[in-house]
């Protein structure tokens, strides 16, 4: 071991495993210092609410358990992360920084004025891909610019080289150096004071680069056999779970989809429609990385400028309803509750809960990925933004806005038995699974064997489809002509 310390700053990027900056640093046999940095300003900006907070504390703790275990230790400082980074790099003489690329704009940003601020004393500043298979620069269209549809995309990322192995976490690290003050991780409060939230996300999920893995391992050993059709019904365990473990980089992008390539290419096995299916799926993530990438207002902005003339409607009492899973129709409230309860909802339930929000209530798709934003433990802002736009018709490769997705419909064919719908609106549990996903239309002989008066033990209706979805009509025909 010799020179200079090298500072690795961890990111959204918590795991030891095919992690290219740390791997780079070990290699030059230098001093390290593993650092991750709690800055309250861009904490927000890729770190959701309370449950992602929950989420990061646990991953943080289990990084630190890893480094631990090969020698050395995190390092945990808080403040404004260009103040802190250069502060630590005076303070340890460290001669370079080592570090994961962020692609959201206030990352690069705070990348391109890192280097500025450290380069110019000294300090050398190396910049290493991981979070995602492409880097955004690399895939454009034959005239050089980027896509704005998926199917292009898609056929784009095929003609690009394998992603190539993974590299593998270092047996041994150096331990910190001397001096190096840290502050403590529960000094840091992120689990807040929810102690329900911080058990439903303990109870459904474990975070770190462990769970992660073994997420890995139930997906092309059980889950990707029948993913094609499984993925889309939320009573059952059928998804990859992976997004979480994604989002904070607990897994790499490449170890996941070479792990789903090598499970469809097994000799004798039949996961090739799921895995096609997944790893579908996982380029739209990478989709979502692009449009924020190429355009930095997706979070805020419709790339479909004429939907900025929507007439939404503010109603705090119909968005009340919905966040917490009270608007009476049961797929919708199931969904909700699901989020407020874990941190997370399955993707099929995501785009009714979307539709119904935007279309039937006629509300703003920021308001939903605010909500979203704050309450989810994947809450990623690249693919938050690209899915609500999509939903609303305003996106890239957006269905159009006439496209208004049943509830009833959707819970039928996505939850016929009603598994789902039971097991997160418990009060409707005794009803007949051909009324489960509309309550309203049971007699009252069979609304009072089931336990349920409604407007008291679950609630009425906030609004009729058919004049939420009339409504929706007529505000997309007022912004149709303005196209273009």
């Amino acid at each position: 071991m010799a020179g200079a310390p090298i500072i690795v700053w961890f990111r959204a990027d918590l795991r030891l495993h095919d992690h290219a900056a740390l791997s780079a640093a070990a290699g030059t046999g230098a001093p390290l210092i593993p650092v991750y940095v709690h800055d309250e300003e861009s904490a927000g900006r890729w770190v959701g609410g309370a449950a992602s907070r929950c989420w990061l504390h646990e991953s943080l703790k289990s990084l630190d358990a890893d480094l631990r275990k090969c020698g050395s230790s995190l390092v945990f400082a808080r403040g404004p992360a260009l103040e802190v980074l250069c502060d630590l790099a005076r303070e340890t003489g460290a001669g370079a920084i080592f570090w994961s690329r962020g692609y959201e704009p206030w990352a690069q940003k705070l990348e391109h004025k890192l280097h500025g601020a450290l380069e110019g004393h000294g300090v050398r500043c190396r910049r290493f891909s991981g979070s995602l298979l492409f880097e955004p620069e690399d895939i454009k269209t034959v005239t050089g610019d980027p896509f704005g549809a998926f199917t292009p995309f898609c056929n784009a990322c095929a003609k690009q080289a394998a992603p190539g192995a993974g590299l593998k976490a270092p047996a041994a690290l150096p331990c910190l150096p001397d001096g190096v003050e840290s502050d403590t991780l529960e000094a840091w409060g992120l689990q807040g004071e929810n102690p329900d939230l911080a058990s439903g996300i303990a109870a459904a999920w474990t975070p770190g680069a462990e769970g992660a893995h073994a997420r890995l391992d139930t997906l092309v050993n059980e889950t990707l056999q029948s993913y094609e059709k499984a993925c889309e019904l939320p009573g059952i365990d059928g998804t990859s779970r992976l997004s979480p473990h994604l989002q904070f980089g607990e897994v790499s992008p490449r170890d996941v989809w070479n792990a789903v390539s090598a499970a469809a290419a097994k000799k004798g096995a039949k996961p090739g429609a799921g895995a096609q299916c997944f790893l579908r799926a996982f380029l739209w993530r990478e989709f979502s990385h692009h449009l924020l990438f190429h355009w930095p207002g997706l979070a805020s902005s419709p790339l479909k400028h004429e939907f900025a003339k929507i007439p939404w409607r503010d109603d705090a009492d119909d968005l009340n309803a919905w966040k917490h899973g009270r608007t009476g129709y049961p797929i919708i409230d199931a969904g909700m509750r699901e989020l407020v309860a874990t941190g997370w909802m399955h993707n099929r339930v995501r785009m009714i809960v979307a539709s119904f929000l935007v279309k039937h209530l006629l509300m703003s798709w920021q308001q939903g990925a605010a909500w979203f934003w704050d309450t989810l433990v994947d809450a990623d802002l690249a693919s938050n933004s690209a899915n609500w736009q999509w939903v609303a018709g305003c996106g890239a490769d957006a269905a159009t806005y006439s496209r208004i997705l049943n509830p009833v419909l959707q819970g039928r064919k996505f939850d016929p038995e009603g598994k789902y719908v039971k097991a997160w609106v418990p009060e409707l549990s005794k009803l007949p699974k051909t009324r489960i996903h509309e309550p309203w239309k049971a007699s009252d002989a069979v609304l009072a064997k089931a336990g349920i008066t409604l407007g008291q033990t679950y609630p009425e209706r906030i609004i009729d489809l058919r004049e939420g979805r009339a409504r929706a009509l007529e505000a997309y025909e007022m912004i149709k002509g303005s196209a273009g």
